[in-house]
């Protein structure tokens, strides 16, 4: 199994951070480097997700992810339900149950096995504590809304901490509810590390 639920006793964590460690986001002073993907990732009768590019920095990478759904013969609880569920990423996951069909998820693996995906993103990471041991992927909701009528777009972030392997990867969606079963496609972790050396800062003294 791929994406699987969290263990019993761990629980989201639902305070915020005061001042975001490395592992959950991008760093505010650092431009990134835009890697083009422009690849189709999944596509259903109502869904099709994308992953235009890859915002590389030194430490993580942002893949920029678009979830497009269409109404076509779904009733207007269906379709109202699809949209909601699209902007929910790895929430509503109870721990220890099974996942729920209306659950987004959205995952990457390395050739060693190792995953990261966004089921786990919640796990409790304590003031003071030495960093998570790595990978983690963090959701970041961006923006969403209709595109004419019965067309939804949603835009998200998922932050990749820390840098891939410099070697293939994979990027998983599965999403029962919107007819998407568990794809992959394969990202090119060397070109990926390579654009984030790249990355400057929008204050060079700012270093």
């Amino acid at each position: 199994m791929f994406f699987e639920p969290l263990p019993v006793g761990e629980e989201p964590d639902p305070g915020g951070v005061p001042e975001r460690p490395p592992w959950s986001g991008p760093p505010g002073l650092e431009t990134g480097t835009v890697l083009p993907i422009e690849r189709t990732v999944a596509r259903s009768a109502n869904v099709v997700v994308l992953l235009p590019t890859v915002r590389a920095f030194q430490p993580g990478c942002m893949l920029d992810v678009e979830v497009v759904s269409r109404q076509d013969g779904l009733s207007e609880d269906d379709w109202w339900d699809l949209c909601a569920s699209a902007q929910r990423g790895g929430f509503g996951s109870r721990c220890g149950a099974p996942l729920p069909d209306r659950l987004l998820r959205l995952g990457v693996r390395y050739a060693d096995g190792t995953k990261a995906t966004t089921i786990d993103q919640h796990r409790k990471v304590r003031a003071g504590e030495d960093p998570p041991t790595g990978p983690m992927l963090s959701w970041w909701p961006g923006s969403s809304g209709q595109r004419g009528r019965g067309i939804w777009f949603n835009r998200v972030g998922l932050w990749l901490w820390p840098l891939p392997p410099a070697e293939g990867f994979e990027f998983a969606v599965e999403w029962p509810l919107g007819g998407i079963e568990l794809t992959t496609i394969e990202l090119d972790g060397a070109a990926i590390v390579t654009a984030a050396k790249r990355s400057g800062h929008y204050w060079p003294d700012s270093q």
